[in-house]
């Protein structure tokens, strides 16, 4: 309906435009919306307003006299001025009705679009650190970067999900050699644990295995360990450089070889359990990334030899700097340090450069809101590569916060207290999980409320969602009972009938499911679908509570089926972009 007001607009412009009164130069943007209250229309658009300047013309008067070019359509049933000059739309009913016929004919593929189509888009999201199982914070913008990803899909957009690994660095070293420690504890020696390790379980289960399968291959001695090792903060030293001169020891006692080997054991562990834990969260990928194939195949020297030649590097201090400053950014930024070691920033203009090389018209990347300092420079990085920054689009998505009663629960990877994703999953269920994290815009703080995800009532949103879909399927099941059958052709040769206020509401709410996807989607927002879900659901158990559907009337039974079957169309379509399931009782 709005692409057909659109271009009854679009006509009366152009007849304005052989008149002379608007230029023949000018291409309008023609915005339609709904109106809010339903007194004042259906649809209202602001168009007299724009072109009352262009046009040198009161906005009202401009209004009339674009109502009195609009061409006839049937669907209009009539076309009033508002306010300073909008004009607002009312539908015929019967064409409101039309929508169940459309949602019965489209079925699955209903409110899918191409206005994408030709658009290629990378969602790089998560990309945790694998240094332990993924965290109820990570889930939230797993949930996120999923729903976007797939809402673009679904509009069209050809989009490849990404996972960064970030294998490479400090935080990883400091992951194999806690896994060496306690390994060594599983051969017998004496061990002081160290303040900045990983402490959690799932390092001992690790190191368990690994003695498990290669006995003492990797033991030394525990005395060797502290010798001329900086004091720990525990003994009133500096716990940063204790566990750097512990990362040290452990490579110059195993050697290059079996250190190398540890690493990837530790890696591989984690890493798969990432990926199945995503896997059974609804969450897949096109590309798991390895920084370290950065480092491995040159891509970060030849990241900062183009930085070079743009001359924004320069050496100060005996390190390398990036002048991100002259770029937007608030300060310079270090990519190769006095030891000359390339830094983390070092390989993430690695990574961007490659993305760009990839040829993605869009680059999204779905942060912790804790990198919102970071967007700068990185913007600084694509424009000294020659990119146009305008290509990246960063979401920042705030962790969840949960709660069991009042009691706040922890978040502490390297302490080893925090719930897992797969702990959440098991308490409240998948569906429960992504529908929350999606619930609110990505940039707002959310409290996980686990007892409201846990029961089974209507202040439960995804359960009063789903309980919608199961009311429709339950109505079907009572036909079946009373040996009736539901007549598809008698509903829609009958769908006039549906003219009580509740029907109406519905067959709104049911037409605005197209424009809700294409919105949520564009503006990187799947909180708009929950909402519209919501609402549907609302309109749905405020008619099923007030009417009966199963009437003796065959032409209203079968009109009303019709209506209940397309709401039910609907709430599986969406629930299912969300990757949210659709039981059929509850």
């Amino acid at each position: 309906m709005k692409q057909k007001l659109k271009s009854l607009l679009l006509q009366a412009v152009e007849r304005l435009q052989s008149e002379g009164v608007l230029d023949n130069n000018l291409t309008p943007q023609i915005n339609i919306e709904r109106s809010r209250d339903s007194s004042h229309g259906d649809y209202a658009t602001n168009l007299a307003l724009i072109l009352a300047k262009p046009a040198k013309s009161n906005p009202r008067q401009l209004a009339e006299k674009i109502i009195a070019l609009l061409p006839d359509d049937a669907s209009v049933s009539k076309v009033v001025i508002a306010g300073p000059g909008f004009i607002n739309f009312f539908i015929q009913g019967d064409s409101q009705s039309q929508v169940v016929r459309q949602i019965h004919d489209a079925g699955n593929q209903f409110g899918l679009s191409q206005i994408g189509a030709g658009s290629k888009v990378q969602v790089e999201f998560v990309s945790a650190n694998p240094t332990g199982p993924l965290h109820v914070g990570h889930g939230r913008g797993a949930a996120y970067g999923s729903a976007v990803a797939d809402l673009l899909s679904a509009v069209g957009f050809e989009v490849s999900k990404e996972y960064y690994v970030n294998d490479a660095g400090r935080q990883m070293d400091i992951l194999a050699t806690s896994i060496w420690l306690r390994y060594l504890e599983e051969c017998g020696e004496v061990i002081v644990f160290p303040c900045n390790g990983y402490r959690g379980e799932y390092i001992r289960d690790i190191a368990f295995n690994i003695h498990k399968k290669t006995g003492n291959e990797y033991r030394r001695p525990g005395e060797l360990l502290l010798e001329d090792i900086p004091a720990d903060e525990s003994h009133g030293g500096d716990k940063e450089k204790h566990i750097d001169a512990l990362v040290d020891r452990a490579k110059t006692l195993l050697g290059s070889s079996l250190y190398h080997d540890l690493f990837q054991a530790g890696l591989s562990v984690i890493l798969d359990d990432i990926k199945e834990d995503l896997e059974e969260f609804g969450v897949s990928y096109q590309e798991w990334f390895s920084e370290r194939q950065l480092i491995e195949d040159g891509s970060i020297q030849e990241a900062l030899k183009r930085l070079d030649e743009g001359g924004f590097l320069y050496e100060k201090e005996g390190a390398t700097w990036f002048a991100s400053s002259q770029l937007g950014d608030d300060k310079d930024r270090v990519v190769v340090r006095e030891n000359g070691q390339s830094t983390y920033f070092a390989s993430d203009i690695a990574y961007h450069m490659n993305k760009l090389d990839r040829g993605f018209d869009q680059i999204i990347n779905i942060w912790g809101s804790d990198h919102h300092g970071y967007i700068p420079r990185v913007r600084a990085a694509m424009t000294a590569l020659g990119a146009d920054d305008s290509k990246l689009k960063v979401k920042l998505v705030q962790f969840a916060i949960l709660y069991r009663g009042k009691e706040k629960l922890p978040m502490s990877t390297r302490s080893g207290e925090f719930v897992t994703l797969r702990q959440l999953r098991s308490e409240v269920g998948t569906d429960a999980a992504r529908f929350f994290y999606v619930m609110r815009k990505s940039e707002q703080h959310m409290n996980f409320d686990l007892k409201l995800a846990r029961s089974k009532t209507n202040e439960n949103p995804v359960y009063y969602v789903q309980y919608a879909h199961a009311r429709v399927c339950s109505v079907m099941r009572q036909l079946d009972e009373k040996g009736w059958e539901r007549d598809l052709v008698v509903g829609m040769e009958n769908l006039d009938l549906l003219v009580e206020e509740h029907e109406t509401a519905l067959l709104t709410s049911l037409s605005k499911y197209p424009e809700t996807l294409e919105r949520a989607a564009l503006q990187y927002e799947p909180h708009l679908l929950i909402q519209y879900l919501r609402d549907l659901a609302t309109h749905f158990h405020t008619y099923y509570n007030a009417h009966q559907f199963l009437v003796d009337d065959v032409a209203l039974r079968n009109a009303r089926l019709n209506l209940i079957g397309a709401t039910k169309q609907i709430l599986f379509n969406g629930l299912n972009l969300l990757k949210i399931n659709t039981p059929e009782s509850m």
